[in-house]
């Protein structure tokens, strides 16, 4: 065992400093007990049991965050919080109870009493000294594939709270991992992918030496990059969810108090480091403010729980604010239940002290989590396709479903389409493409994945109600077209205005022959092309024929089209961008009765009782198809 040693004067000079404020700050009480009691502050030193180990070794280090999927949530008996409320949990997920043996009958009797759902309410007796679960409870990570827990220095001289991570570790079969590191969970947020917020408490509580500050939430906690922010609040117990929280990866909810309250510039500097700092997906944090009034009028707003897709905002006493806090949650957070908690006289609510403090989510040890780190978003080149790679990992063990690895995308707000993701032969990694789209396109997405154990999950977790998104660089009308062509002959079509002098000229000695239905031919010999064929017709198919594999790209202007189709043979190209199934290309055409589409290579199609079949069925942009048309007139074909 060792003992590490917590200096109670710095906390003393804070409270003096908070006591002598300005009048729109809320005065302290002694008996407040979430900062240090007045016998605490006036004692001096304090020893606190505390056993360093080694950090974990896995190769995959990972603190999830708050709003991933959770298994249950901690609480403390005596509580701190209302019945009504443990109520509320029982019925959405498992309520850990920590109690000690000989009131764990009375807190049954009450739980029950109050409608609880009791077959989610497990206990853990263990003796506490506070109802502060945030600041000393757990902190769970995942060392690979394995649930473990990372305790810390407490900052409270409290023993028996400082002792509930390694009994909890104990009692739920989990490794314990100590740093070495003065902290407290209502000064950590984190967003899962690595990156973690603190405000400067963190370093005035470890020698103000921030190297090894960094140095140990990086290789206990596997967080990286570590933002250490100024404490807005300017007084009292400097602690993040006082004043911010993260609701996804890329959004961070900040307080915001009136111009005349003397914290307002801190509170817009720390909102405007956020809105100026790339999130893990590699752009700026969206940054939502919640409205509050300062003063002595009770806003605990940003002091709220996520709990899988519901989130519990405790409110204050001004309806109009209460109100507003709930519409910012909704809006930030669209299809999550939000829910307002009130509190009552024998558990009040204090600005900086409420349902995130006297509870703690457990994650769920066996959930399958996303991480689809290079999010496309912004303005991207045009490209033929544009690959989502995404990590699945199933921390159950158990197999992944492969059929359900899915891009779901929609462009220009149309109906989403889905994209399988396969293997790419790194850990847990695999790919899918998204396509269809061209200049000016607008594209949404997400990544959904599915597990054998039934464990499902998206990213972003909102899904289609608030995607992932970008759009193609250039104007609607321009198109690059790649051509892929074989050695011999191939069925092709352009889908712009693409010249004959360039598609000869990057052919070049590869090139034979170019054949048209009526409209010309050239022929490649001694080093130069000729014949008759003038003009490339978007809608026509050609055939090349080439003496080796070929590939290059050409642009030019989209010109949607009128295919003229006659009796007979028809040789036409699909100028679609995006691939469609036959009876969606041929919407609105009215084939006859035994029409026949044949193709190069990827079958043919029928027209026989009203419907195609065949082993043709879907239509390729730049494929030439020949149309056998058992009509006696001319008709129409638009794509």
């Amino acid at each position: 065992m060792k003992y590490c040693r917590i200096l109670a004067i710095t906390c003393l000079l804070t409270w003096v400093n908070g006591w002598a404020v300005a009048q729109d700050t809320i005065r302290l009480d002694w008996s407040d007990l979430h900062y240090l009691s007045e016998e605490e502050m006036l004692s001096g030193e304090h020893s606190v049991l505390f056993n360093e180990t080694n950090p974990p070794a896995g190769d995959y280090v990972r603190f999830p965050a708050e709003f991933e999927p959770m298994q249950a949530v901690t609480i403390r008996y005596p509580l701190g919080i209302p019945l009504s409320f443990v109520k509320q949990l029982s019925q959405r997920t498992k309520v850990y109870v920590i109690v000690k043996q000989s009131l764990q009958s009375t807190a049954n009797y009450y739980f029950k009493r109050a409608g609880c759902k009791m077959s989610n309410i497990f206990y853990f007796n263990m003796t506490t000294d506070s109802y502060w679960v945030r600041d000393y409870g757990p902190w769970y990570i995942f060392n690979d594939l394995q649930p473990a827990i990372v305790d810390n220095v407490y900052n409270r001289p409290r023993q028996y709270d400082n002792m509930v991570p390694v009994n909890m570790g104990q009692l739920l079969g989990l490794p314990v991992y100590g740093m070495n590191l003065t902290h407290t969970g209502g000064n950590m947020m984190e967003d899962g992918r690595g990156i973690g917020v603190s405000d400067e408490l963190v370093l005035t509580e470890n020698g103000n030496n921030a190297t090894n500050v960094r140095n140990k939430m990086n290789n206990y906690l596997g967080v990286e990059p570590y933002h250490i922010t100024i404490d807005p609040q300017g007084y009292y117990i400097a602690h993040v969810d006082c004043w911010g929280k993260f609701l996804a990866p890329d959004k961070i909810l900040i307080a915001r108090l009136p111009q005349s309250n003397s914290q307002y510039d801190e509170y817009e500097s720390v909102a405007n480091f956020f809105a100026n700092t790339n999130c893990c997906w590699g752009y700026p944090y969206k940054v939502y403010r919640v409205d509050e009034p300062g003063g002595y009028v009770l806003a605990p707003y940003t002091n709220s729980l996520i709990v899988n897709k519901t989130v519990f905002v405790p409110l204050g006493t001004n309806t109009t604010y209460n109100n507003n806090a709930l519409a910012v949650y909704r809006e930030a957070m669209p299809g999550y239940e939000v829910i307002g908690v009130a509190s009552n006289s024998d558990y009040p609510w204090k600005n900086t002290d409420a349902l995130h403090c006297r509870a703690r989510g457990v994650m769920d040890f066996n959930m399958l989590f996303v991480d689809h780190r290079n999010v496309i978003h912004g303005e991207v080149p045009m490209q033929d396709s544009i690959a989502i790679t995404s990590k699945f990992i199933a921390y159950s063990g158990a197999n992944l479903k492969q059929d359900s690895l899915l891009v779901y995308y929609s462009v220009d707000g149309g109906a989403y389409r889905t994209a399988k993701m396969r293997a790419t032969g790194n850990p847990y990694e695999y790919v899918g493409y998204i396509k269809g789209y061209y200049p000016g396109s607008s594209v949404d997405y997400y990544v959904f994945g599915a597990d054998q154990s039934g464990h499902r999950y998206t990213q972003p977790s909102f899904g289609a109600l608030d995607p992932h998104h970008f759009v193609i660089s250039g104007s609607a009308n321009y198109v690059m077209q790649n051509i892929n062509l074989y050695s011999g002959w191939n069925w092709w079509s352009p889908i712009a205005n693409i010249s004959v002098e360039e598609f000869e000229a990057a052919l070049g000695s590869h090139g034979i022959f170019i054949n048209s239905q009526g409209l010309g031919f050239a022929r490649y010999e001694n080093g130069c092309w000729n014949g008759t064929l003038v003009d490339f017709v978007p809608g026509k198919m050609y055939k090349i024929q080439t003496n080796a594999s070929c590939n290059f790209s050409l642009s030019g202007n989209y010109i949607p089209v009128c295919v003229n189709i006659v009796p007979g043979n028809n040789w036409f190209g699909y100028t679609g961008l995006h691939a469609a199934t036959i009876t969606e290309a041929f919407d609105g055409f009215f084939p006859t009765e035994g029409d026949r589409i044949n193709s190069q290579g990827e079958g043919y199609a029928v027209y026989h009782n009203g419907a195609w079949s065949g082993t043709l069925s879907t239509l390729l942009p730049g494929h030439g198809y020949i149309y056998i048309s058992n009509a006696t007139e001319g008709k129409t074909l638009r794509f």
